[in-house]
């Protein structure tokens, strides 16, 4: 069983999520030849403001 554990920004919407897991799924299954079933997918949200690069945090680069 594939387990995909996605990190982001939030603010994508529901229909960007829904396209995300639909492509993971889909290149898994064609790749590892598994059902779709069998693939899980678990995206976390993340506020800019509680993620850094290079010392800043990504709520000091973009508003």
């Amino acid at each position: 069983m594939p387990t995909y554990h996605v990190e982001m920004f939030e603010g994508r919407s529901p229909e960007q999520k829904q396209q995300l897991v639909e492509e993971v799924t889909r290149v898994t299954v064609q790749t590892l030849g598994c059902s779709p079933e069998s693939v899980e997918i678990i995206i976390t949200e993340v506020k800019r403001e509680n993620w850094a690069t290079g010392g800043k945090l990504w709520s000091q680069f973009r508003s």
